[in-house]
């Protein structure tokens, strides 16, 4: 009886879990789409969205449908995830190689939203113009957040 049990709950967690992590997915497209979209959606960062797309599984028919979506989003749970998520962020703010304050303030409260410091994300918005095309590599990021978590 209770092996008949686990088997039951093993396929139902499973699903739940899988479930769970693609609705992560769509909620960082989601996040990514805000920020493209606040001074007008260009060729670059649709085409930058369609690459993280791809490389989160996530095909083209759905993301061209998140435009429109209106679905709960999961915020990034780990700070790993957040990081990568504000990266990636970043990299679609300067892809057009332009940023307007509309862009900076949507950025900022996007991390905010995700919980990450304040601080770092004023950090790396002060850095970023230190850095060809204002593409700050990740690793850069990364220690800026670790350097307000100490």
């Amino acid at each position: 009886m209770i092996f008949i049990k686990c088997s039951i709950l093993l396929p139902i967690n499973l699903a739940m879990s899988v479930k769970t992590n693609y609705l992560k997915k769509l909620s960082v497209l989601l996040d990514l789409i805000d920020l493209a979209k606040v001074d007008g959606l260009v060729q670059s960062e649709y085409d930058f969205l369609v690459e993280v797309a791809e490389d989160l599984g996530v095909d083209a028919v759905v993301l061209d449908s998140l435009f429109e979506a209106k679905i709960e989003r999961i915020k990034p749970g780990t700070e790993a995830e957040k990081i990568s998520h504000f990266f990636n962020l970043v990299k679609l703010m300067n892809v057009d190689e332009k940023q307007s304050i509309l862009e900076i303030n949507k950025l900022h409260k996007l991390g905010l939203g995700m919980g990450l410091s304040p601080m770092a994300i004023q950090q790396v918005l002060s850095i970023m113009h230190n850095y060809p095309n204002k593409e700050v590599p990740l690793a850069v990021i990364e220690e800026a957040f670790k350097a307000q978590q100490n």
